[in-house]
């Protein structure tokens, strides 16, 4: 078992530099929920990193436990094994609107955060990262299991309107838990193994998941008669389908060649429950920048758009007009052979 400062850390936090850091606030420590201790990197662009930035504002974790924000621009990443990485707005550089520079260290790259924590880190630079400034080290650097637990870790801190919120609860924890796998496999991840796919065999074989995905998820949310996907009660699978979808028509359609429906044409359900997040819920509209989203992966990926260019459509980002009669809604699908084929699967 490491220390830190005298503090023992639990074997499983981060097992040496090829590990990504696991570590949970609890009262029992070492990570304590302290106000004014923790800070929080992110990526605006990054869906995995938007789902911890939707819990902290919508658990107003800066107000209540002063959990303040670094920013890093949406391009450029770097080579293709990650390096430099990130950059934050820097005085050798020019700043990018709503990135901020990193307010802790002052650093130029997101990859100077991980090194404090860890000098031999050989891992990937991603985002998000929860870093604690009493331990002077890294708490976690993985979106999903920040997604289980951040959301709990300071109500103690908060008023009871907000400590109230619960993204997980036990009347639908099996639900959440039977659902969680095939969505982060097939269509949170997904529209990546399609959009980088090397050749148009590979490109064939994941596309048709990413759509099973859509046709199951649409069902299950008319099934249930929203306005969440689960019914009456927002859960962790709004925000893991959330930052997924509010990205598909802007940037997943055209640039991951995802085109086989889009969500406001092909599932008016989800699209109805997409707009009601976004124009209904302040932490989800206060989270979504499409200028990131659409600059990160189209200025980020040249061997996918080597000019560069990011379309301005499709427009609007978002659209208006949110039907709170969910009954009215015939639920859609794309009905390719190869992708009802797939939905097939997942209900095995």
């Amino acid at each position: 078992m490491s220390t830190i400062n005298g503090t023992k850390m639990p074997s499983d936090w981060h097992a040496g530099p090829d590990d990504s850091w696991h570590g949970v606030i609890t009262k029992d420590g070492p990570f304590l929920p302290e106000k004014n201790r923790y800070h929080l990197f992110l990526g605006l662009f990054c869906p995995f990193a938007h789902r911890a930035y939707f819990v902290h504002e919508l658990k107003q974790l800066q107000k209540y436990a002063g959990i303040d924000l670094s920013i890093v621009k949406p391009f450029p990443k770097g080579d293709d094994k990650g390096w430099p990485g990130w950059r934050f707005n820097h005085k050798d550089e020019s700043s990018y609107e709503a990135a901020t520079e990193d307010k802790l260290f002052g650093s130029q790259f997101m990859h100077e955060v991980y090194f404090k924590s860890d000098p031999n880190y050989t891992g990937r630079y991603s985002v998000p990262v929860l870093w604690d400034k009493k331990l002077n080290t890294i708490v976690s650097n993985e979106s999903a299991e920040l997604l289980r637990w951040l959301p709990a870790a300071f109500n103690d801190l908060l008023p009871k309107e907000l400590a109230d919120i619960t993204l997980y609860p036990s009347e639908h924890a099996q639900e959440i838990d039977s659902e969680t796998p095939w969505m982060q496999a097939h269509l949170n991840t997904g529209v990546y193994k399609a959009g980088f796919a090397p050749d148009q065999e590979t490109y064939n074989s994941n596309l048709p998941p990413v759509f099973a995905a859509l046709n199951k998820l649409e069902k299950i949310a008319k099934h249930n008669g929203g306005p969440y996907l689960l019914g009456t009660h927002l859960t962790e699978l709004d925000l893991r389908a959330y930052a997924t979808l509010i990205r598909f028509d802007p940037v997943y359609v055209q640039h991951f060649k995802c085109n086989l429906g889009m969500i406001r044409y092909s599932y008016p359900v989800l699209h109805n429950w997409l707009k009601g997040m976004y124009h209904n819920h302040t932490a989800a509209k206060n989270t979504t920048n499409f200028d990131h989203i659409k600059a990160n992966y189209t200025k980020s990926h040249a061997d996918i758009n080597p000019h560069g260019i990011t379309p301005l459509g499709p427009w609007p980002n978002i659209a208006a007009g949110y039907m709170s009669d969910w009954a009215k809604l015939a639920a859609g699908e794309i009905d390719m052979p190869e992708v009802l084929e797939w939905e097939k699967k997942l209900e095995d």
